[in-house]
């Protein structure tokens, strides 16, 4: 008679309220013991949602897992290129030396990928949840695979977040062979927090600071409204991408790239993308009023002490 494999239900948290919703409602389906919870860290996150994971999520769901991609051999990879290759297709001397002093291994994942990449990810090019989210939680999957589990993988999307996950189904099965379970797909972002507060679980405070969301601080994807409250609120992090922006564009050929990467226009240089696009300059116009040529000094005012777009505050 064939043994039955354990269940296990690896669950994706990233200390926003999709994801632990979506940890709550697998402990309940599930049972915790048949639950392993993991958190991709992606090198871009808040210090107040790595408090939330690493501190309070565990009280609530016990043991959560950290993964870390890891660029060193593609970093590698890409300096033997820059070497051997860029001379021959006649990149001067000077640019291959500035890429080569900025390409090593920092062990932040976001920096790294941005760097061997020689770019930062877009809305056209989203490699980052790829490689900084799927492939660490995959490889995970796989591990316990190999320990003989019959595995899904719990993940806290849901279709009203974006074109690209409106036709997103509840359940389906990946190549891997595991099942890939999407609990609160057609759930609103509201009915979210709701449950979440409801099951007397608190929710990360960032959501309490005018934060739509939680992950990446800030996101590529992050609108007008968002990335103002963030450069009023936490200029520190502003100041990272800056950094960023100046230690990636070493390490292109172009010499030029932001972190905000759409929206160039036809026979643009890079230097001016650079200038219009950099991270300093999404903000300034993140100050602007509709139509983004004059500055609106209602939007430069200070942040309030707390903002929702959830009605935690009330």
């Amino acid at each position: 008679m064939t043994e039955l494999k354990k269940p296990l239900a690896v669950v994706s948290v990233s200390g926003g309220k999709d994801s632990t919703a979506t940890a709550l409602l697998a402990m309940e389906r599930m049972g915790l013991e048949n639950c392993r919870f993991v958190f991709a860290d992606t090198g871009n996150e808040h210090e107040l949602t790595l408090d939330y994971v690493h501190e309070y999520l565990p009280t609530v769901v016990g043991s959560i897992v950290t993964l870390k991609a890891d660029f060193t051999r593609q970093i590698a990879g890409k300096r033997e290129y820059v070497k051997n290759k860029w001379p021959e297709k006649g990149v001067p001397q000077a640019i291959i030396e500035r890429a080569l002093s900025v390409l090593h291994p920092t062990g932040n994942p976001f920096l790294d990928m941005a760097t061997w990449k020689g770019r930062f990810p877009s809305r056209k090019a989203q490699f980052c949840t790829q490689e900084l989210k799927r492939r660490p939680i995959d490889q995970f999957m796989l591990d316990r695979l190999g320990e003989g589990y019959d595995l899904s993988s719990w993940r806290g999307i849901r279709r009203e977040e974006s074109q690209n996950r409106k036709d997103a189904k509840s359940r389906e099965l990946a190549a891997e062979g595991w099942w890939i379970e999407h609990p609160i797909v057609d759930w609103t972002a509201q009915q979210t927090v709701d449950f979440v507060i409801g099951r007397g679980v608190r929710l990360n405070p960032l959501y309490s600071l005018g934060m739509k969301r939680v992950g990446c601080m800030p996101c590529i994807n992050c609108g007008k409204d968002e990335l103002l409250e963030i450069a009023k609120r936490f200029p520190e992090h502003v100041a990272r991408i800056r950094e960023w922006e100046s230690i990636v564009c070493r390490s292109s050929k172009l010499a030029w790239t932001t972190f905000f990467t759409d929206g160039a226009e036809e026979d643009e240089t890079n230097e001016a993308i650079f200038k219009r696009l950099s991270i300093d300059s999404r903000i300034l116009w993140a100050q602007t009023a509709h139509g983004g040529r004059q500055q609106d000094f209602v939007r430069m005012e200070p942040p309030a002490a707390c903002s929702s777009l959830y009605g935690l505050c009330e």
